[in-house]
This record gives C-alpha cells, sequence and structure tokens, in this order.
C-alpha cells in the first residue's frame, strides 16, 4: 500500500453522496460554500465550531432615446443591487460597484505584532524571513497564503517563513495531531470494531465522511485509512469513542502538542472542525507533521494514494468494498494539477473559516523537505496545493544556498547532545546541536509494501536518519537512476473495489 451537499464546511467537509456512487472528483471550478458552525439541528456537535442579464434594442425616437437610456442606466448609477452590497473585492479582481460610489472591500486580517519565538526569533517577526546566499533564487512572486513555512525534514532549519506563529484555525489538517497522539494506541491494525449509534453521534454539520455505517465492522486500519484518505469526521468520531471519548482525546491531543513544543495549537476537535478558540500555526504544523513522519503506520497511511474501504455487509453475501482516493492533490493529482514529484503526504483541509490549509512533505534528490500553507487569499484555482509546489520547487533550488531563518525545536523528551563541529546543512553557517532521544530509537520494521506518487518516502526496510530536532525515523525506497517512476501504489485489499457509497473527492 502507498498518502452532498455543502452546508457549513467548505470543500474539504462535505456530506455523504447518495448509496451507490462511487468516488468522483467534483467541478474543480467548484467553491466552498459559506455557512455556520453549529451541529445538525442547530445544536453544537462534536466537530462544531446578479449575473448580468441581455436585453434588445428597440427603435425609439429621438425624443425618447435619452430616457430611455437613463432608465437603462439608472441601475448602475446607484449600484447593482442588494446582492453585492456587501462582497469583497478579492485579489486581482475587480469591484462590482457602482461608477458613482464604489465600496471598499474589508482590509485582509493582519498578524500580530508579537508572536511565539519558538524556534528562533525572527520566526515570531510579522512578514516574510529569509536569508540569501549567493546564487540562491528569489523567493516565488505568486504567494497569497496568511502564513507559510518551508523547512529541512532532516536538519530542522527553517529555510524561509511567512508569519509562521500566526494562530489561524487549522481545518482537518489538524487530523495530523489527532494521528499521531492516537496511532501508537492502536497497534493492532486488524482490531474489529462495531460502530454504534454513540460512535456516530455530533458529527458536526457539512462534515466531510467517508461513508460509516452503524451497525457495521470495520478494522482500526480501516478506519485510519478513512482519516487519512478521505479525512473522516466519522472516522475520527469512532477512533475517539474507541480511546475513551472526546474529552480524554482532546484533553490528550492538547498535552502531546505542548509536549511536542506546538505551543500555538489549541485542540477543541479532534476532527478540525471549526470551533471557537480552535488554533494552530504553520510551524506548529510542521513540527506535527515531521513527528508523525517518525511513526511507520503514519507514514504508510499519508502515503496512500488509494484504497479499497468496506461498504455495508449484507446477510448471505460477500462485503463489497468501494474505492476511496486521498484528497491530497500533490499526491494524486486532480484537474488542473499534476502530482507533485516526489510528494509523500501529509494532509490537507478546508473550512470557511480556515480557508484552505495544507502540509506536505516531499524529498528530491536525497533531500526531505516539509512546507505548510495557510488560507491563501488567491483566487487561482488549487491555489494551496500550487503555493506549497512553488515553495518546494524554491526549497529544492535554494538547498545549501540560504542560511536558515529558525528551526524545528525538538519535542521536550529529546536530550540535546554535543554534535561535531564543522559542515553546514541547508546554507547553515553552523549545523545546530544534534539531539538524542531520552528513549533508544528502534528502526521501524517492514510493513506492507507501498509508496507515493513518484519518488515519494516509501514504506520498507528502516533507514534511520538522526534530525536535529528529534530522531527521525525515514523509510525510503529509491528507483534506480534512469528508470521509470513507478505508478502511485494502492492499499491492498482482498477483493477488488466494487460499488459503494463512495463520497465524492474534495480539491
Amino acid at each position: 500500500m502507498n498518502l452532498l451537499t455543502l452546508s457549513n464546511e467548505g470543500k474539504n467537509q462535505r456530506t455523504r453522496p447518495p448509496s451507490g456512487l462511487r468516488p468522483r472528483t467534483p467541478d474543480a471550478a467548484a467553491a466552498p460554500r459559506p455557512g455556520g458552525r453549529v451541529g445538525a439541528g442547530g445544536g453544537a456537535g462534536f466537530g462544531s465550531a446578479g449575473r448580468g442579464g441581455t436585453f434588445s434594442v428597440v427603435s425609439v425616437s429621438n425624443r425618447t432615446a435619452g430616457a430611455v437610456a437613463a432608465a437603462l442606466l439608472l441601475p448602475f448609477a446607484i449600484g447593482v443591487g442588494p446582492a453585492h452590497a456587501d462582497e469583497p473585492v478579492k485579489p486581482g479582481g475587480t469591484p462590482t460597484a457602482s461608477a458613482s460610489a464604489t465600496p471598499t472591500a474589508p482590509p485582509q486580517p493582519k498578524p500580530p505584532a508579537n508572536m511565539s519565538s519558538v524556534g528562533g526569533a525572527l520566526l515570531g517577526l510579522p512578514g516574510t524571513q529569509v536569508k540569501l546566499g549567493t546564487g540562491a533564487p528569489v523567493l516565488p512572486k505568486e504567494l497569497s497564503a496568511r502564513s507559510w513555512i518551508v523547512a529541512d525534514a532532516e536538519s530542522g532549519a527553517v529555510l524561509a517563513s511567512h508569519n509562521a506563529h500566526w494562530r489561524l484555525a487549522p481545518a482537518s489538517t489538524l487530523k495530523m495531531l489527532f494521528a499521531d497522539t492516537l496511532l501508537p494506541k492502536f497497534t493492532d491494525p486488524k482490531r474489529a470494531h462495531l460502530v454504534t449509534a454513540q460512535d456516530l453521534s455530533g458529527i458536526g454539520e457539512g462534515s466531510s465522511l467517508v461513508g460509516i455505517k452503524e451497525k457495521q465492522s470495520y478494522t482500526v486500519r480501516d478506519l485510519w485509512l478513512g482519516v487519512f484518505l478521505r479525512s473522516g469526521n466519522d472516522a475520527v468520531h469512532v477512533l475517539t469513542q474507541m480511546n475513551q471519548g472526546l474529552a480524554k482525546t482532546v484533553a490528550e491531543m492538547n498535552a502531546h502538542a505542548a509536549e511536542l513544543q506546538a505551543l500555538d495549537t489549541q485542540v477543541k476537535t479532534p476532527d478540525g472542525y471549526d470551533a471557537p478558540g480552535q488554533v494552530s500555526s504553520a510551524y506548529d504544523l510542521t513540527l506535527i507533521a515531521r513527528s508523525g513522519m517518525q511513526k511507520p503506520a503514519f507514514r504508510e497511511y499519508a502515503a496512500t494514494a488509494r484504497a479499497a474501504f468496506p461498504g455495508e455487509a449484507k446477510p448471505g453475501k460477500k462485503r463489497e468494498t468501494f474505492e476511496i482516493q486521498n484528497t491530497n492533490r500533490l499526491l494524486t493529482g486532480d484537474f488542473g494539477i499534476a502530482p507533485y514529484q516526489g510528494m509523500a503526504g501529509v494532509k490537507n483541509g478546508n473550512t470557511t473559516h480556515a480557508g484552505a490549509t495544507f502540509t506536505g512533505v516531499a524529498e528530491r534528490n536525497g533531500r526531505v523537505l516539509l512546507v505548510t500553507v495557510m488560507n491563501p487569499s488567491s483566487k487561482e484555482q488549487h491555489a494551496v496545493y500550487k503555493e506549497a509546489a512553488r515553495l518546494l520547487d524554491w526549497g529544492f533550488a535554494a538547498s545549501g544556498k540560504v542560511t536558515p531563518v529558525g528551526e524545528l525545536v525538538a519535542p521536550r523528551n529529546v536530550v540535546p547532545v554535543a554534535r561535531p563541529s564543522g559542515g553546514t546543512e541547508s546554507g547553515a553557517a553552523a549545523a545546530p546541536e544534534r539531539p538524542q532521544s531520552a528513549v533508544p530509537a528502534v528502526a521501524a520494521g517492514a510493513h506492507g509494501g507501498s509508496g507515493g506518487v513518484g519518488i515519494a518516502l516509501a514504506i520498507a526496510g528502516g533507514v534511520l536518519v538522526l534530525l536535529a530536532g528529534a530522531v527521525f525515523l525515514v523509510n525510503r525506497r529509491w528507483p534506480a537512476a534512469g528508470r521509470p517512476r513507478p505508478r502511485p501504489r494502492t492499499a491492498a485489499s482482498d477483493s477488488a473495489p466494487g460499488p459503494g457509497p463512495g463520497p465524492e473527492a474534495t480539491p
């Protein structure tokens, strides 16, 4: 194995489709629909938080022509109507206002003047932070995200950032923390669980779902595939109940975030559904992804492009499956966007409040980079993915030619040790100290063959890589030079995908 009616959530929070539909890609130009943050029925759930017409030209006398023209132009003289009266002007857009009074779009929010300095003082400053050396490429111009960061996954060096510690709504990228917290507690992927009504209660209205049914049995592996591939809030709910409920799960996620020194992060809902006070930052999400990618199971799920998911079991018949596809478009591709070469995960998200969010990891020529992009304002299709790809391209090109502006810090349980002097990493004048885990690191055992798209961080034989911030276990399988790039692998299953209630794919 390898990473519907819209209501209150954005593109990554969708409802079940009608039974029998296979997964499909929606209209790529569809935009998230606005909505509130309450659960179905108006209560706070588990995850709560004029088109121009045409007219014909008529023949009129000279005396009446002026009056007719004035009547036709009158609506434009006083404005285009209430449907557009409060519509903000998007970047690069055209105001839908009258000639006499042009409404002004509300100003974009500004980052706090004082933010966390975890990882370095420059990371706490608003604006873009980068130190270009000789021969280093300039940053891409087409960046509109409120916050972003690109870092070397192995050395921990932050190559560049923009408002890295701005606390913003994370959307479903918060599921990385959910998985990093709970995966070690569910070590048997074949463990089966019979879903109850309580397991599925309180799911926020408009949530993205993988299609879990009450009174049906699913393995732990099925549930994690639903979390990673389909961003299924129903799968998160079931695993949360298996972990003794919401309160305990949220508390454990917050404690784990603190242990990772992801101090901008406050969890209210394990699935990332918008909720008051639920925030994270580009810096924190990158720390969380880096921690998760040390876990073999996390890497495997994050790199899975497609998998067979159990359908409804019927008496006397073999249980059918339906195919689910990873919503990470840099892993699987989509209309208007190609898979990113070397992409191996990790997680995307999209809600009305958070906008689009994405954290990814990719490898090129032996170097592994992490990138996080939060809430781009660009109207460009797939903006969050395209901006992430531009930052990755820049990061690989700038490798060894920039001075880091900060670092991805070690978890609190990691004990730093002295490191021999000499050498540089990612353009650093002096390499940071390399810590040693308080607990002996164990190389990951081989799991079932899998991989991402292109030259991804595949899951096969263990290679132990020490990082500046932690002991980072990376399993790699590189194709021999000159060989064609492998096609995306899918999760192994006992039967071929069959018809089932597969949800729409999310951009």
